[in-house]
């Protein structure tokens, strides 16, 4: 992955893999140019601890029910 664009798609490939999206192709072609490419496997790992920290560290809110029901009237879903 020499130029930006492919820079690019490797970002994409690697957030798609971090959010186990990829297909198997599309996995293995990440994977193979992980082996290849320290930097990028650096910043793999990067992204991944910085997610983690994330998850760990920073609360969710709850929503009520009523906003539910208001933003599935909105995009035009019936509420529960």
């Amino acid at each position: 992955m020499r130029n930006s664009h492919d820079q690019q798609d490797f970002y994409r490939l690697m957030n798609l893999y971090l959010d186990n999206e990829l297909s198997n192709e599309d996995e293995n072609r990440l994977l193979q140019e992980l082996r290849s490419n320290p930097n990028y496997m650096d910043f793999l790992s990067k992204e991944r601890s910085f997610r983690e920290f994330i998850k760990s560290r920073v609360q969710r809110r709850k929503v009520s029910p009523a906003l539910i029901d208001s933003i599935k009237e909105k995009i035009g879903i019936a509420p529960a």
